[in-house]
């Protein structure tokens, strides 16, 4: 007797537990909800958004934006994306049910050992976006690289390298 295959979850099921894993990843970071960072998802890509808000300009002559909240708004993608990537297969799997994921719930985030940034061009009074790629990523430690641009992705006006610490899985650990 052969047993039919299992049927796949239907997609709004899938899209669901996406939405809900990242949207408990990001209410985690209090200080991205202060800065006004939101994550558009696309499958497994994520894009951040941090929408212009007058408590971002820095030099309220040109005006621009402050380098302290450029690096932030960088250090936080890379530190979600990272996060993202390492509990993709928990969500994927349903492993990670839409209904318990809380900030509380959600694994422990990466801390950051290293971030360089480099700032290309001026950070116009506007909404900014920012992707981030892992370049590395072990048990114990990351490497990731993040671009931010605000009217044109061929335009970047920062752009960061940042190492991690990856948190440590188990009881007890205080990674």
């Amino acid at each position: 007797m052969s047993r039919k295959p299992a049927r796949p979850e239907p997609v709004q099921v899938v899209k669901e537990r996406r939405d809900g894993a990242l949207k408990a990843l990001v209410e985690g970071m209090p200080y991205a909800r202060f800065l006004g960072i939101g994550f558009d998802r696309r499958g497994d890509e994520l894009t951040a958004v941090m929408h212009f808000d007058e408590k971002l300009i820095g030099n309220p002559l040109l005006p621009a934006l402050h380098g302290g909240a450029i690096a932030s708004f960088l250090e936080v993608t890379s530190i979600v994306q990272l996060s993202w990537q390492t509990i993709w297969t928990e969500i994927e799997s349903g492993r990670i049910a839409p209904e318990e994921m809380t900030p509380a719930t959600m694994p422990r985030l990466p801390k950051t050992i290293d971030f360089t940034v480099d700032y290309l061009r001026t950070g116009l009074p506007r909404d900014c976006y920012a992707r981030a790629r892992v370049n590395r990523s072990g048990r114990r430690y990351a490497s990731v690289h993040v671009e931010a641009w605000q009217d044109h992705r061929d335009r970047l006006f920062a752009q960061a390298t940042g190492h991690f610490l990856m948190p440590q899985a188990g009881p007890g650990s205080d990674g």
